[in-house]
């Protein structure tokens, strides 16, 4: 019996161990049907979890610009609401896609509502923490950056030796074979992450 078991959890392992592309993952979407990220098999995709009332909001247009710039390209940004981040992402998916749409006239897929830390977190943010661990907000010239290195330094000095998502706005770039490649933290500007699109388009 012990040896059944012992292999049971073997293959238990091996499976989980065996995500190794984004591709490999099942999400949510806005009505809570399952959606396949094979669907975005190809494509270099840009997974960002958000908020509709943080100061990193407005966001959602610049996001917008570079899809519409890329996408026939081959980009896609795939938007991950959560609200774990001072509560800033209330409401229900759909008064979610509501104001996105309605405000910033976002045309790029969207999600339901996550958990990205913690107990509840997303299996596919779990990965992608994983892959791509936190490196530090940018705060050389960077008055954001240095804002938020200040922040996270007042609630847990020792925050940066921790994988888990920062802020609002944090984003992966996934690459045309699913591999999560870079990681961009709210404060890094735009065009440092338009030059790693570009790059891999």
């Amino acid at each position: 019996m012990k040896k059944l078991l012992f292999i049971l959890m073997s293959f238990i392992t091996l499976g989980l161990s065996a995500q190794e592309s984004v591709y490999d993952f099942t999400v949510k979407g806005l009505n809570n049907e399952d959606v396949s990220l094979k669907d975005y098999s190809g494509k270099v995709l840009l997974i960002v979890n958000t908020a509709t009332k943080c100061g990193f909001t407005p966001q959602y247009k610049e996001l917008q610009a570079l899809y519409e710039k890329y996408q026939a390209r081959g980009f896609e940004v795939l938007d991950f609401p959560c609200n774990q981040f001072g509560e800033q992402a209330p409401g229900t998916n759909e008064e979610i896609h509501d104001f996105c749409t309605g405000t910033y006239n976002t045309t790029f897929a969207q999600f339901a509502k996550i958990d990205v830390n913690g107990e509840n977190e997303a299996p596919i943010f779990k990965f992608l923490k994983e892959k791509q661990g936190f490196k530090g907000f940018e705060t050389e010239n960077n008055e954001t950056g240095k804002m938020m290195d200040q922040m996270m330094s007042r609630r847990d000095p020792g925050y940066k030796d921790k994988s888990d998502i920062k802020w609002n706005f944090t984003k992966f770039l996934v690459n045309k074979k699913g591999e999560v490649i870079a990681r961009f933290e709210p404060s890094d500007s735009m065009m440092k992450l338009e030059t790693a699109i570009r790059r891999n388009l």
